[in-house]
């Protein structure tokens, strides 16, 4: 029998994530077991990649078998709520307080744990995120952004671990009010923010921005350092432009944003872009953020 692999959703994905994920075995709220091999899970916000299930007799049993594996849990919590948090109180605190951008990856390998019934846990010592439940929090700079798109860009880059630097050229397209040209801006970049409607005067007026009054789409591509795109549009449209874009530019970072149901022919064609990769971050709604990466190619 193949290793069982379990499958964590953003709240209110599951079924994005389980369409994706094609026949499993069964699914508890946002929990999502299927059979390995291991498969793509864009809408996974983490993935348990090794779960064991451990039958236990009570709470202080189930304490001792998760501390004789490792020292670290986090725990997702789906029903019998007041005995999982009898059992997560005598573990090691791993909360994770929100981070300055960017943020680091907690020091520690903290692993993912459930109660699947009174007397039985699910346990993975090694997941897919770093952060407990694949959720990164921020400290928020509410007076200088427009608006929260910002977090977006914080997430990604905090992830990845890469991000502009200073002196490179980006462009922004759709970045009206100007949440992600404030990120870059803020990294030391150079901004050519587009779009048909003006930024935020606090941001238009920051040095190294320049604004162009015109359509994304009108854009003819040119060479640069980084593309961003968090434009509204079909995601058959944002495919149209990301092809169009990828001989001139290696970096590039784009919401996909679904106008209705979840366009997943789109989703599969930018997946088979080289060096390419789709993720739903935490601070993503019903969209996907799409990026390729020089050092991935």
């Amino acid at each position: 029998m193949n290793q069982m692999i379990a499958y964590l959703a953003p709240e209110g994905f599951v079924n994005d994530l389980a369409t994706e994920l094609g026949e499993v075995t069964s699914i508890h709220e946002r929990l999502v077991l299927a059979e390995g091999p291991l498969r793509p899970s864009t809408w996974a916000a983490n993935v348990w990649l090794e779960p064991v299930r451990l039958p236990i007799t009570s709470i202080a049993d189930a304490v001792r078998k998760l501390r004789a594996i490792q020292g670290d849990w986090a725990l997702y919590s789906f029903h019998l709520h007041r005995r999982a948090q009898l059992i997560a109180a005598q573990l090691p605190s791993v909360a994770v307080k929100p981070s300055m951008f960017p943020a680091s990856p907690p020091a520690r390998t903290i692993g993912s744990w459930t109660l699947m019934d009174e007397h039985t846990l699910l346990a993975s010592a090694r997941c897919s995120c770093p952060w407990p439940n694949g959720e990164i929090e921020f400290i928020e700079n509410h007076d200088a952004t427009p608006s929260r798109a910002y977090l977006k860009l914080w997430e990604l880059f905090s992830r990845l671990q890469v991000w502009p630097q200073i002196g490179d050229r980006c462009i922004d397209l759709g970045a009206c009010p100007g949440g992600w040209t404030w990120v870059l801006q803020g990294l030391g970049a150079r901004v050519l923010a587009v779009d048909k409607a003006p930024l935020a005067p606090r941001v238009a007026t920051l040095p190294s921005v320049e604004f162009r009054k015109e359509s994304a789409f009108g854009l003819k591509p040119e060479p640069v350092d980084w593309l961003f795109s968090d434009v509204i549009c079909y995601p058959s449209r944002l495919l149209e432009l990301v092809q169009r874009w990828l001989p001139v530019c290696l970096n590039m970072v784009c919401t996909v944003k679904f106008q209705g149901g979840t366009d997943h022919a789109v989703m599969r064609e930018l997946a088979a872009i080289p060096g390419s990769q789709l993720v739903h971050l935490h601070h993503n709604r019903h969209e996907l953020t799409w990026f390729r990466l020089a050092r991935n190619r």
